[in-house]
């Protein structure tokens, strides 16, 4: 099945090499130019994966990010010409999986693309259960303590990869290898923001914590000593 990808940039010749490029590897792309034609454009046909430019007239690409993610799990990658991490933090914060700074070379957009849509569900869903804490491959849902909460896809993606390997430390190049499915670049700070937003959604309560860091390595799920 053909994945749909919606591109919202204003600028028309990135916007048409992006549609050129993506619709060569087969992907059906439709096009906005400016955010309010990509929110209507994303609720009236609901695409597979967005990329969204920062710099918007109009509505700028940050507030379209958010009002997507409170709509939809959508994968979202902005396309930004900002390099500052506080920028990329904004984006992440806003509620996208990942960002990609202009100028960026085609085939590292298609590799983000495609890791993006890999959504392996397992054939049979099951709950994997750590400690106090649950997680439902069927809903995509967390539950501690009694209480569910939502994931996004990308820190369902995480959760899921603690759950399936308890008490081992994980490293920052596993993490973004099986997570992010690429080489997203050691200098990025990407797995300490998702990591941040699971600690956020499973330590409510004061309950213990259980993402734990290993300085200089990586991260572990295991209970507190």
């Amino acid at each position: 099945m053909t994945a749909r990808i919606l591109v919202v940039e204003d600028e028309e010749r990135i916007r048409q090499f992006l549609k050129r490029g993506l619709t060569y590897e087969k992907y059906a792309v439709e096009t906005a130019v400016d955010g309010k034609e990509g929110l209507e454009k994303a609720r009236d046909n609901p695409p597979d994966l967005v990329l969204l430019d920062v710099m918007l007239p109009g509505i700028d690409g940050l507030e379209v990010c958010r009002r997507l993610r409170a709509a939809s799990d959508v994968p979202i990658l902005m396309l930004t010409a900002k390099e500052a991490i506080e920028d990329r933090v904004a984006g992440l914060d806003a509620g996208a999986d990942d960002y990609l700074v202009k100028p960026f070379s085609f085939d590292e957009l298609l590799a983000r693309v495609r890791a993006l849509l890999r959504r392996a569900q397992p054939a049979q869903p099951q709950v994997y259960r750590f400690a106090d804490l649950e997680l439902d491959t069927g809903t995509r849902q967390g539950r501690r303590a009694g209480k569910t909460f939502d994931l996004t896809a990308k820190e369902y993606e995480l959760l899921e990869l603690f759950m399936r390997n308890p008490r081992q430390v994980l490293t920052r190049d596993v993490i973004f290898d099986r997570v992010w499915g690429y080489d997203f670049g050691g200098e990025s700070n990407i797995i300490e923001v998702y990591v941040r937003y699971l600690r956020q959604k499973t330590e409510f309560d004061d309950l213990p914590r259980l993402i734990h860091t290993v300085r200089g390595v990586g991260y572990v799920l295991r209970e507190e000593e």
